[in-house]
């Protein structure tokens, strides 16, 4: 249940707002208010992104974190979480992103679906996922922290309430590669290598993202349904990321190999 008052939310949001602006992260909000829930951080979250929207952004869709069993158990919950992408976050492909757009990036190597049919949950399966899904195609998201991730008087991290509260942490998303039906593949068995200036720093398999990255995307649609929203046609969801974030610094180059589903290419300038 909330528990905190309209006002607040509304005060947190502007500070993450200009957070973002100013590239300067504020003090962990769990600490500040230390009965928040996990429903006032996606009240706080949907306060900034209506912030946005006001000053003209548009929703592209949405993504989902913390999928993964050992992220999951490092940030002490059972389930994931999510946030949205609106149309400024998008960054083209072989192109240049600008470094001093965030505070501490981190990119992530995740599959987008981008959906033909809307999914209104409740009881939303893995198989409305795939019917309703026009094609998958490979993705980076970029993350970031307008929220403390250490609190420097404590040392204490950021709750799962920040995290969702700093819209799930996206900052960015990227897609490429080759589009593919989600039938035309065994999902589960996509891999993705990620180098960062010619060394590979992770690897992984998309079964790591709830056995299956469908999975995602439905728990998404039935996680929305009590707040009255749908997930629509021709919007991009990200299913999760199968590697850990790896840390990024100005001028690096970023090559994803997704085997047969091509590659995605970039560096921060």
């Amino acid at each position: 249940m909330p528990q905190l008052e309209d006002k607040i939310i509304e005060e947190l949001a502007a500070e993450l707002h200009r957070a973002e602006r100013e590239r300067t992260q504020v003090t962990q909000f769990s600490k500040r208010f230390p009965d928040m829930t996990i429903d006032d951080g996606y009240r706080i979250s949907r306060a900034w992104m209506t912030i946005k929207r006001e000053e003209g952004r548009q929703v592209r869709g949405h993504k989902i974190g913390l999928t993964s069993r050992a992220m999951q158990q490092s940030a002490g919950i059972t389930e994931p979480d999510y946030g949205t992408l609106l149309d400024d976050m998008v960054f083209a492909e072989g192109g240049d992103v600008p470094f001093d757009r965030f505070i501490a990036p981190k990119v992530e190597a995740e599959l987008a679906f981008i959906l033909a049919k809307p999914l209104r949950g409740p009881g939303v399966t893995i198989f409305d996922v795939l019917a309703a899904t026009d094609r998958v195609v490979p993705a980076i998201e970029i993350i970031d922290t307008r929220i403390q991730a250490l609190d420097p008087e404590t040392g204490s991290t950021r709750r799962i309430q920040d995290t969702i509260s700093d819209n799930a942490a996206n900052a960015g998303i990227i897609v490429g590669g080759r589009p593919v039906r989600p039938d035309s593949i065994d999902l589960r068995w996509q891999g993705v290598m990620l180098s960062r200036n010619g060394v590979i720093e992770e690897t992984g398999l998309a079964a790591g993202v709830i056995n299956h990255p469908a999975n995602g995307v439905a728990w998404l649609a039935n996680k929305l349904a009590p707040w009255g929203e749908t997930l629509e046609a021709g919007e991009i969801v990200l299913g999760g990321s199968f590697i850990r974030p790896v840390l990024v610094a100005r001028g690096d180059v970023f090559h994803a190999d997704y085997g047969r589903l091509g590659s995605i290419a970039f560096r921060f300038t």
